[in-house]
C-alpha cells in the first residue's frame, strides 16, 4: 500500500508502516527527524500522487481548547481562520482512505465530531493526551494493550495534568512542539498493523 504520512517530521508513523512492508512517506515543512523516506515541503505538492492511504497531523496550534485564552487573538488576525482552512483542505483530500488527527479542539464544532478519540494508555503508554481522529474508509482503531493513566501534576489552582505534559512545559519552545506532536510508538504500530492490512 502507497501511504502518506502528512506533517511529520519524527518519522514514527512512516516507519512503522514500513516495517510493514508499505510504501510510505512523510512530509512536513521541517526536515525529518530520522533518515527515511521524507518530502520537505508543502503536502499539497503531493496530495494527488496516488495514495493509498494518507494519516495526517494537521498544526493544531490555532485549534486546539488548550489554547483557548489566545482565540480572541488568533481569530482577529486570521490566524484560527487559516487554521481551519488548512485543516479543511486536508479533510477534503482525494484519497481513498485517511485518519486525520488533532487534539480536542474547534474542528468537533466547526466541521463535526470526531469518529473516535484514543489516549496513549489505550496503547501501552502510561500516560493522557486526548487523540481525537477523523477516519475515511477507516475502522475504528482498537486498543492493543490498555494500561494505567500514569502520573499527574496537580497545581494549586486544582487544575491537573499528565506529568508528561507537565514535565515538557520545561523546554525549549522548539523542543517543546517536537515532542507534544510526536506520536506515542503504541499508537503508531497499532495504525501500521491494524490500518495496513486493509
Amino acid at each position: 500500500m502507497k501511504v502518506l504520512i502528512a506533517c511529520e517530521f519524527s518519522g514514527t508513523v512512516r516507519d512503522a508502516f514500513i516495517r510493514g512492508g508499505h510504501e510510505a512517506m512523510s512530509c512536513d515543512l521541517e526536515p525529518c527527524d530520522i533518515p527515511g523516506p521524507h518530502y520537505q515541503g508543502d503536502m499539497f505538492d503531493i496530495i494527488n500522487d496516488n495514495w493509498d492511504l494518507m494519516i495526517a497531523h494537521p498544526p493544531c496550534t490555532h485549534l486546539a481548547v488548550s489554547g483557548a485564552r489566545h482565540f480572541a487573538k488568533k481569530q482577529s488576525d486570521g490566524r484560527q481562520q487559516q487554521g481551519i482552512d488548512f485543516f479543511m483542505r486536508v479533510i477534503n483530500a482525494k484519497i481513498p482512505k485517511y485518519a486525520v488527527e488533532n487534539p480536542i479542539g474547534i474542528m468537533s464544532s466547526i466541521y463535526r465530531k470526531p469518529d473516535q478519540i484514543i489516549q496513549p494508555w489505550h496503547y501501552g503508554h502510561k500516560t493522557t493526551k486526548s487523540t481525537c481522529l477523523w477516519l475515511k474508509g477507516l475502522p475504528l482503531l482498537n486498543p492493543t494493550n490498555i494500561v494505567d493513566k500514569g502520573e499527574f501534576v496537580t497545581f494549586p489552582s486544582g487544575k491537573r495534568m499528565s506529568k508528561w505534559y507537565s514535565d515538557s512545559s520545561k523546554l525549549s519552545p522548539k523542543e517543546r512542539e517536537k515532542v507534544r506532536n510526536k506520536t506515542f510508538q503504541g499508537i503508531a504500530d497499532a495504525m501500521a498493523d491494524q490500518w495496513g492490512k486493509l
